[in-house]
């Protein structure tokens, strides 16, 4: 297992390189790799926290967490990317393990509600998340609604 170094912040609270890397590493993934076009920038990252994780001080992967009553009704966490760079190393486990905790330090207890791309529906669900909607197409994406008690 890598060093992760883990930052959270507010997105007043993110430098101008931080937020270039987050938009850039979700553009290389989401965008690029995924060939998806769509529209990233949602107006959500102004009112929600970013966390960022720091393998030899290059951004490796990426979360959006999001507090009540801005995605869903319950908090949510989004726009969970690794770096290809980073795969293969439990960077996404890492990734998902500090969001669920970070999601409850910062928002207290309560369901964690997410979208997800169907692939990775075991992925989730080895967290704690179930499915709760029939697939649905985002962006030409399969995906389906999941909550965490």
């Amino acid at each position: 297992m890598i060093q992760i170094t883990w930052v959270c912040k507010h997105f007043n609270e993110l430098t101008n390189s931080e937020l270039y890397a987050l938009l850039r590493l979700r553009s290389e993934v989401f965008v690029v790799e995924q060939s998806c076009v769509f529209l990233d920038l949602d107006n959500h990252d102004q009112n929600v926290f970013h966390l960022l994780g720091y393998c030899q001080h290059e951004l490796a992967a990426y979360a959006r967490l999001i507090q009540p009553g801005i995605t869903y009704e319950e908090m949510s966490i989004g726009r969970v990317v690794t770096s290809p760079k980073f795969r293969r190393n439990g960077m996404g486990k890492a990734l998902m393990t500090t969001a669920v905790e970070k999601c409850g330090e910062l928002f207290g207890k309560g369901s964690i509600k997410i979208g997800a791309q169907l692939y990775l529906r075991k992925f989730y669900q080895s967290f704690g998340f179930n499915q709760i909607s029939e697939v649905y197409i985002e962006d030409d994406i399969p995906h389906i609604k999941m909550l965490r008690p």
